[in-house]
């Protein structure tokens, strides 16, 4: 049997604490982290016994290793050092390593405050954040709730699917609210002629359409314009539909722009597209382009005073 230095156990003592001899606390600490090991590895194996998600597993697993983690940490400076007894102290290291491990909870709390205070989108309110869109359906202590539109479906409507989004990403990423504010969005819906159509007349046609559609929210959007600004610092000067003109590569591009209600801006783009379809039907000298090929003759298409005559080295090639 070794025996073991006297002075370096009575230092040990010393330094530890005096009451329990360092082997007894060696021996406790050992026995404190197994049971530890062997309490998470049991918690962790009825959780994959029961058949849940891959994902539930892996986040129990990361839980309860953060939590052994810190019970850890607590029970060696129990053992070890009697400052730990103290009981300020006990609590400043647990409110420390509660803070470390549920940092994510914390500030999905901390958010939930700041949503209830400061009230950046309410239950019904279309949001947008982290590129996720939807109706929020509920606002929790934790996590909000969406009933996401886009993705798949090519419009701003209802895919079915529940979006549970923490509280904490409010504060670390932008939201965007369509429903606070203003209350309008502006859209546009852009049409392509072909240059050798008509594309004044089609200029007016699509702008007494879009006018037309538009007109009942123009008055509304004045009045919700009016008292928006007195809390933001908006700068909107025109809120009547106006069509834009540029030259694109097969056509003319003519842009309508107009404000409507974010719910109904697929709605209103259809009925503008249907009346605008029926009433170029009508119209002999305006046509819609599209990606074709065609075999263009300047000599005989080309503008008269721009055509080569027949002397010029391009006419008789």
């Amino acid at each position: 049997m070794v025996d073991v230095n006297p002075d370096w156990s009575r230092s040990l003592d010393s330094f530890f604490g005096p009451g329990v001899s360092w082997p007894t606390k060696l021996a406790l600490t050992l026995l404190a982290l197994a049971g530890l090991w062997l309490v998470r590895r049991l918690l962790v194996g009825l959780v994959e016994r029961n058949g849940v998600e891959t994902e539930r597993i892996y986040r129990w697993r990361k839980a309860t290793a953060w939590t052994a983690g810190l019970l850890s940490f607590l029970c060696i400076g129990l053992i070890w050092f009697d400052q730990f007894r103290s009981l300020g102290t006990f609590l400043g290291l647990l409110s420390a390593g509660l803070a470390i491990a549920l940092k994510d909870f914390i500030s999905s709390l901390a958010a939930w405050l700041y949503i209830v205070i400061r009230a950046p989108f309410d239950a019904g309110d279309r949001v947008e954040i982290q590129g996720i869109r939807g109706d929020v359906i509920d606002i929790r202590l934790f996590k909000f709730s969406l009933i996401e539109i886009g993705n798949w479906v090519n419009a701003d409507q209802s895919t079915g699917r529940v979006v549970h989004i923490p509280n904490s990403h409010v504060i670390l990423h932008p939201l965007y609210n369509y429903s606070r504010g203003f209350h309008y969005i502006w859209h546009e819906i852009p049409i392509l002629v072909t240059f050798e159509s008509d594309w004044e007349r089609a200029k007016e046609i699509l702008l007494e359409l879009v006018e037309e559609e538009a007109a009942t929210f123009v008055e509304a959007a004045r009045g919700t314009l009016e008292r928006a600004s007195r809390r933001y610092y908006l700068q909107f000067q025109h809120l009547t539909p106006i069509v834009y003109t540029r030259i694109a590569d097969s056509g003319v591009l003519l842009t309508a722009r107009h404000i409507c209600p974010p719910r109904r801006r697929r709605g209103i783009e259809s009925a503008i597209a249907e009346r605008l379809l029926r009433r170029l039907a009508d119209e002999p000298q305006i046509d819609l382009a599209y990606p074709t090929s065609r075999f263009y003759d300047h000599r005989r298409e080309g503008k008269p005073g721009l055509v080569p005559s027949p002397t010029t080295p391009d006419a008789q090639g």
